[in-house]
C-alpha cells in the first residue's frame, strides 16, 4: 500500500483547500489504474501560529501504484493547484511505501513505523520543526518534497527544495502518514465541492433544507447548524471550492444529510475518515505545569468572580487550590456566544474541569519596562463537578425578621430591637443558574478537533449545544 500525504496548499485569503487537492489527486491516481482504499483528514495542533486555516493534512491510502509514480503525480498536481501568492503557504508532500501485511490502524500488526506514529501524536500537542520531519521521513525511506511557490526562490513552480522556508507542509503530511497509529477515535466528514469557476462567489445553499436535513441526521450527524443563532455551520465563509462539509459518526448518515441539502450544483464529493470531533488535542494537565501552545484538561477551583472584559470576553480565574496559590486565567471569547453565560454563572469555590488551548501571555506592567506572564486557557468546554450551594451571611432575627447587626468584634450578631443574638454568620441557600455536568461552546464556535458533547463518552451529565 502507498500512502500519499499532502499539506499546506491553501490560503487564509485566497482559498483553495487541501482536501480538494487530495480529491483531485485521488482522481488522477484512479485514472492511472490505482485504487483508493481510504482518505484521511487529519487536524493538527490548533495552536500553531503559522497555520493557513484549519491546520489539516490529508493522506490517501492507495493500492496499485508504486511510490515513485504517486510521488511524481502529487508533486505535479500540487504545483498546479497550490496557492502561490500567499507567503504563509508552504506546500509539502510525503509518500510512504507501506507493507500491507497488517492493519495500519492496529498497533499490533501495523507496519507504519512507531516513530512516525509518535510524531503524529505530538503534532496535535506540540509545535514540530521541518528539520525533524524531513529527517524522520528520510530515516524510513519516505519520499518527500517541498513545493516551491511563485515569487520565492527562483519562482519555479513544482521545484523540490531543501530550503527550510519551503515545504513546511511536510510536517503535517508526515503526521498524516502516521495518524493511523496515533489516534483511536475516528469520525467522518463528507465534503461536497462546488464548480471550480464559482470559487470566490457567494455560495447558493438553501438554509431551510440544511436545517431539515440536519434535524433528520442528529445526533449521529452533528455540528451541521447552530439552532440557537440560525447559523448554517457546515457551509464555510472562506473562499475556496468547498460547498459544504457534513460531519458525524457514520459515513452513510453524513452522505444522506448532504444529499438532502438544496444548493447550487455539486461538482464532486469525497468522504474522509478524520480525527475531527475527538478532543485528540487535549491531554490531562495540572495548573502551574502547562506548556504554551498545547491543549489540556485541568481540574481546579474557581478563585474569583467572573468578569466581562472589553470586547465581550468573559474571564474567570481558576486555582489549583482554594488558597489561590497558582491561578489559571480561563477565557470564554465573544464568538462563543451563549457559552459565556455558563461561565458568568460560576462562583468562587465551584469545582471544575476545564478544557482548551493553553497560552502564556505577556502583559506589560505600568510604564512598559517590564511585563508579567499570565497562564491563560482558551475555553472549549468545562465540567462543573461541585457547586457552592450556600453563602455565609448576616443572620436574620427569628422574631422580627430584620437583619441583625454586629455586636462587636468577636461578639457575634444581635437584633437591636428584640435583643436576640447569633454567635456567627449563618449559611443561606443560593439560587444557582447552572447545574453540575459538562458545558461546551456552540457549534458555530467549535474547533474542528474539539469533541461535541452529543458524541458521548464523558464522565458526567452533559448539556449539549445544538
Amino acid at each position: 500500500m502507498t500512502i500519499v500525504a499532502v499539506d499546506d496548499t491553501d490560503s487564509r485569503t485566497d482559498g483553495m483547500c487541501t482536501t480538494y487537492v487530495a480529491t483531485l489527486l485521488a482522481e488522477r491516481l484512479v485514472d492511472a489504474d490505482a485504487r483508493v482504499r481510504r482518505r484521511l483528514l487529519i487536524r493538527l495542533n490548533p495552536a500553531v501560529k503559522h497555520k493557513t486555516r484549519g491546520n489539516a493534512a490529508v493522506a490517501l491510502h492507495v493500492d496499485g501504484v508504486d511510490a515513485a509514480a504517486a510521488f511524481a503525480t502529487a508533486r505535479e498536481l500540487i504545483g498546479e493547484l497550490a496557492v502561490h501568492d500567499d507567503p504563509r503557504t508552504s506546500p509539502g508532500v510525503v509518500v510512504a511505501d507501506i507493507d500491507v501485511a497488517g492493519d495500519p490502524f492496529d498497533p499490533a500488526t501495523s507496519t507504519i513505523p512507531d516513530p512516525v506514529g509518535e510524531f503524529a501524536r505530538r503534532a496535535l500537542r506540540e509545535r514540530l520543526t521541518l528539520e525533524e520531519a524531513t529527517e524522520l521521513a528520510a530515516d524510513h525511506g519516505f519520499r518527500h518534497a517541498g513545493i516551491a511557490t511563485e515569487g520565492r526562490r527562483d519562482g519555479t513552480t513544482g521545484a523540490e527544495t531543501a530550503s527550510p522556508v519551503e515545504g513546511r507542509g511536510r510536517i503535517g503530511a508526515l503526521a498524516a502518514v502516521g495518524a493511523p497509529l496515533a489516534f483511536d477515535d475516528w469520525t467522518h466528514e463528507h465534503v461536497s465541492y462546488r464548480e471550480f469557476d464559482r470559487c470566490g462567489t457567494p455560495r447558493e445553499v438553501d438554509a431551510d433544507s440544511v436545517f431539515t436535513a440536519a434535524e433528520r441526521g442528529y445526533p449521529t450527524v452533528w455540528d451541521t447548524v447552530d439552532r440557537e443563532t440560525g447559523a448554517v455551520v457546515c457551509v464555510p465563509n472562506a473562499p475556496g471550492p468547498i460547498l459544504h462539509g457534513i460531519r458525524g459518526d457514520d459515513p452513510t448518515a453524513c452522505r444522506a444529510v448532504a444529499e438532502g441539502i438544496a444548493s447550487e450544483p455539486v461538482d464532486r464529493a469525497a468522504t474522509f475518515l478524520t480525527n475531527q470531533g475527538t478532543d485528540a488535542h487535549v491531554d490531562p494537565g495540572r495548573i502551574g505545569a502547562l506548556r504554551d501552545g498545547a491543549g489540556y484538561r485541568v481540574a481546579g477551583i474557581v478563585a474569583g468572580e467572573p468578569e466581562t472584559r472589553r470586547g465581550g470576553h468573559v474571564h474567570v480565574d481558576v486555582g489549583a487550590r482554594a488558597d489561590r496559590d497558582e491561578l489559571l486565567r480561563c477565557v470564554a471569547f465573544a464568538p462563543t456566544g451563549r457559552f459565556r453565560d455558563r461561565v458568568r454563572a460560576l462562583r468562587p469555590g465551584d469545582r471544575l474541569t476545564v478544557c482548551g488551548e493553553h497560552e502564556v501571555r505577556e502583559t506589560p506592567d505600568l510604564g512598559g519596562s517590564t511585563s508579567t506572564k499570565r497562564s491563560t486557557l482558551k475555553l472549549e468546554k468545562f465540567a462543573v463537578r461541585d457547586l457552592v450551594r450556600t453563602e455565609r451571611t448576616t443572620p436574620t432575627c427569628p422574631d422580627c425578621e430584620r437583619r441583625m447587626s454586629s455586636a462587636g468584634r468577636g461578639q457575634g450578631y444581635r437584633c437591636r430591637d428584640c435583643g436576640t443574638s447569633e454567635p456567627e454568620r449563618v449559611a443561606r441557600p443560593i439560587d444557582r443558574d447552572i447545574d453540575t455536568g459538562w458545558y461546551e461552546v456552540p457549534p458555530s464556535a467549535r474547533r474542528h478537533v474539539a469533541k461535541p458533547l452529543v458524541r458521548g463518552g464523558f464522565d458526567a451529565e452533559t448539556h449539549p449545544e445544538r
